[in-house]
């Protein structure tokens, strides 16, 4: 049976790099290029490969700093610094590493990885068991019976593993009405406020309550003085808060031909070897001794 697992392929290479970069441990190539970034995605993506056993596997990437929510609100990731130089030259290195593999690999200027994943979730989950691999609780709105998502922990081989129910358990809402709940409080990671005075506690009890942001307007005579004035006077920025927190679907995001994962072979092992990946080859050679 086919199983498809797609990459958060930015979100491991971030992770990847500042895992080391903290000690000052970059693990530069020949040519003084720093490669420790790229080396952690690629064993990142060789376990989880051989703990979730897909059939196929994509990887999608964010392209370019700016895409439609950087026009629908000015401030959205306005305050995260620029990447380090270390790690600057590793975003192509580790997309190419990527295609080394034989791996399938995604991106759309104007688009952010998140939205590619969607629109596979959205094109392939009725037929195909999904599992995203990612650090981003934003992609749980995409939990559903054939979905999964396992959140990167510590190490490679760790994962915290969320279904539908389980998110249903935790939260006390679906998951599609994850998109509401962070209209309502915000994301300070991605710099966008939500309303301003409502956290997670009140938050949780207006969409259950109230089903969504369109049901909670409607109510809101019903609700308390204070969470009328938040949300009236708020309003814009609620709205707003939603688009931004919604993942998008473009249906022209397919796998023609579906994204089969070629076996490890002494080809990949000499060309990463060729880019001085040398921790990657002992990683592959460990996994298929």
């Amino acid at each position: 049976m086919r199983k498809l697992m797609i990459v958060d392929g930015m979100a491991l290479l971030f992770r990847s790099y500042f895992a080391t970069a903290a000690m000052g441990n970059f693990f530069p190539n020949r040519d003084g290029v720093p490669t420790n970034g790229v080396q952690g995605f690629l064993r990142h993506m060789m376990a989880a490969k051989q703990t979730f056993q897909p059939t196929d596997l994509v990887v999608c990437w964010d392209m370019g700093a700016e895409t439609f929510r950087n026009d629908l609100y000015d401030g959205y990731k306005a305050h995260r610094p620029a990447p380090a130089p270390e790690l600057v030259p590793q975003f192509d290195q580790a997309r190419q590493a990527s295609e080394t593999l034989g791996f399938t690999n995604l991106g759309v200027h104007g688009l952010e990885a998140d939205d590619l994943i969607a629109s596979l979730v959205e094109n392939y989950a009725t037929d195909v068991p999904i599992t995203i691999v990612s650090g981003d609780k934003d992609l749980f709105q995409l939990l559903r019976p054939n979905v999964t998502i396992a959140l990167t922990k510590k190490g490679y081989t760790e994962y915290d593993v969320y279904t539908e129910d389980r998110f249903v358990e935790e939260y006390g809402f679906t998951p599609k009405q994850y998109v509401d709940y962070k209209a309502l409080i915000g994301d300070a990671a991605d710099g966008y406020p939500g309303v301003k005075g409502i956290g997670p506690k009140t938050a949780t009890r207006l969409i259950q309550s109230y089903g969504t942001i369109g049901g909670l307007i409607e109510s809101l005579p019903n609700e308390t003085k204070g969470v009328q004035k938040k949300v009236t006077e708020q309003r814009e920025m609620l709205d707003i808060s939603y688009e931004l927190a919604a993942l998008h679907y473009e249906p022209q995001v397919t796998l023609d031909g579906g994204a089969p994962i070629p076996p490890w072979s002494e080809t990949m092992k000499a060309q990463l070897e060729a880019l001085d990946y040398s921790l990657v080859v002992r990683y592959g050679e460990s996994l298929h001794a």
